[in-house]
């Protein structure tokens, strides 16, 4: 292949055009090349001490879709079809930009993400494209190859490693003769799985209506009138008008329910806030822990806090976020929050709809960057990550990168990131590799008081001397016949209650 030449194909296999022979619809034949680690469809994924009571665990996997099952019956449901029968799929890329070795990335990252929908990955296909087309986004020609592709494998579904516009998922379609989504839909499929909290479900559906809107589609008489005479019903006269059709009774609906989505989400929105004023009131700093998603953010916070939240080797497992209280070595407390993953690509609908979650992140003091130390491309997610931070308005946060996964990671790649960020810690949520350094990071990143005072306090105001250990950072301590002499370190706000108290 060259690679001056953006015309000339990935490979020349014999047939099958521009095919890569990356996936082959089994966990351990990715495992064996590398790819992403899929152990968790196997249910051979073990906690570690740290992470609590793993209940949440057992319900998913409760809910897991089993293989070699069919059925007969022709009035089930699509979601109990789908709970019996895991879709068989086809990946399909196109290579526009980047080496090689990036388009083989991103569609091992899409190969596990169908394999977290919960369906088996038969075959992936990539073509080395200047640009996607306008019309079916691959081409007439290869969407051709693909369909012979798809009966060749027995696939009922083809994934699309990008967001694919309606008119060209109808043209694939039509070609391909089997259902097509985009990398998009697959995304929103996986958070509607994963979804618990009612803030989580509302973002969620949120996000998928937005996405459905303009990809609506009518056939036969659902494109005709309601109204309109004769031809319509033959109500005659008094019912002529041009009536409204289906599919915009549909935008209809759909718009008003994203308006009490939204409403609901806002209302969702100001308990949180409520929440965190009053740890700002109180002087309370706050970690937030962010990073691509299944690099071991949960596993981290288990392991720093005992949160108890759900650990799994699996893409976007943790939705909902979660705070908890965490103290430093000299007794100044902190909150840790644990927030949704980000990945390449992330649809804008989802950070729309996630904007109230990821604003923990912007009001952060500390963000807790986790990197995936045994990824084919670290610096990749780092970059996705900072770009989403952008999004929503947390690029200037103080930012502490958490390289995770040391104990699978090669010295390489440790090396390629230390360079890439000099304030960097290297961990093992899982072993507990190098979680003291990363602690006595934290302690030394966190805002301390900057404002010196000396005090004498009566002994009735213990509820001072209180605050000042909690609050501020105590410096020297002495009880006398007057009362209580501390000379401390606080905050501005404290500064101005022991205004008149202050040691002469």
């Amino acid at each position: 292949m060259s690679e001056h030449d953006p015309t000339t194909p990935a490979t020349q296999p014999a047939a099958g055009g521009d095919r890569l022979r990356l996936l082959e619809g089994r966990a351990e034949a990715l495992d064996r090349e590398g790819g992403p680690d899929l152990s968790f469809l196997r249910g051979d994924t073990p906690g570690i001490e740290g992470d609590g009571d793993q209940l949440d665990r057992e319900e998913r996997a409760a809910l897991r879709r089993v293989a070699g099952l069919s059925t007969e019956l022709e009035d089930v449901t699509e979601v109990e079809y789908r709970q019996l029968r895991l879709e068989r799929v086809v990946l399909a890329g196109i290579w526009t930009e980047g080496t090689a070795q990036d388009a083989e990335n991103s569609l091992r990252e899409l190969a596990a993400l169908a394999e977290t929908a919960g369906s088996i990955v038969l075959d992936g296909v990539v073509q080395r494209r200047l640009k996607p087309d306008p019309a079916t986004y691959i081409g007439s020609g290869k969407a051709r190859e693909l369909r012979d592709i798809v009966l060749a494998e027995g696939a009922d579904t083809v994934v699309f490693d990008g967001e694919l516009g309606p008119s060209q998922r109808r043209a694939l379609e039509d070609i391909v003769k089997v259902k097509v989504i985009d990398r998009t839909a697959l995304i929103l499929d996986i958070f509607a799985q994963h979804a618990k909290s009612k803030e989580g479900r509302a973002q969620v559906e949120l996000a998928q209506l937005q996405y459905l809107l303009p990809r609506l589609r009518g056939w036969g008489d659902s494109m005709s009138r309601q109204a309109g005479g004769r031809v319509a019903g033959g109500e005659g006269i008094g019912s002529r008008g041009p009536g409204e059709t289906k599919i915009e009774l549909d935008r209809r609906r759909i718009n008003q329910r994203i308006g009490k989505l939204r409403r609901d989400i806002a209302g969702m929105r100001s308990t949180r806030v409520t929440k965190r004023s009053s740890r700002r009131a109180q002087q309370v700093p706050s970690v937030v822990i962010v990073g691509y998603t299944n690099a071991g953010k949960s596993t981290l916070l288990n392991r720093l806090t005992g949160a108890g939240v759900l650990v799994e080797d699996a893409l976007f497992a943790t939705l909902d976020p979660t705070v908890r209280r965490a103290e430093t070595s000299d007794g100044r407390v902190y909150t840790l929050a644990d927030t949704v993953g980000f990945v390449r690509h992330l649809p804008h609908q989802l950070v729309e709809a996630f904007r109230s979650t990821l604003e923990e992140a912007a009001d952060a003091d500390l963000l807790l960057h986790v990197v995936d130390g045994s990824h084919p491309d670290p610096e990749g997610q780092v970059s996705a990550v900072r770009g989403v931070l952008a999004d929503v308005g947390a690029a200037d946060v103080k930012e502490l990168i958490v390289v995770n996964k040391a104990d699978r990671a090669a010295p390489e790649v440790l090396d390629r990131l230390r360079r890439l960020s000099p304030h960097l810690v290297v961990v093992s949520a899982r072993t507990g590799e190098g979680v003291p350094e990363l602690l006595t990071a934290v302690e030394t990143d966190l805002p301390r008081p900057d404002i010196h005072v000396e005090v004498l306090l009566p002994y009735e105001r213990g509820d001072l001397v209180s605050r000042l250990h909690t609050e501020g950072e105590v410096l020297a301590e002495e009880h006398t016949a007057d009362g209580t002499r501390v000379r401390a370190k606080v905050a501005p706000d404290l500064h101005g209650v022991l205004a008149d108290y202050a040691s002469v």
